[in-house]
């Protein structure tokens, strides 16, 4: 079973959208674009990724 982690090598801040994309399997830039989009269109896309950084632990394993 598959979990939801930060992840450890494709951060830039925090590791959130790189967790993101390990998780689905896709590219982190699609992650990232889409994070951005929301943060600027929306407005909430900032809050909603520093709750993300808090509640989603970091990767426990060095793959």
């Amino acid at each position: 079973m598959r979990k939801l982690y930060r992840s450890r090598y494709q951060k830039i801040f925090g590791g959130v959208c790189g967790g993101l994309a390990e998780y689905f399997d896709i590219d982190p830039t699609i992650i990232r674009l889409a994070t951005a989009v929301t943060m600027f269109v929306f407005g909430s896309g900032l809050l909603i990724y520093i709750i993300a950084w808090i509640i989603i632990p970091l990767d426990p394993a060095w793959r």
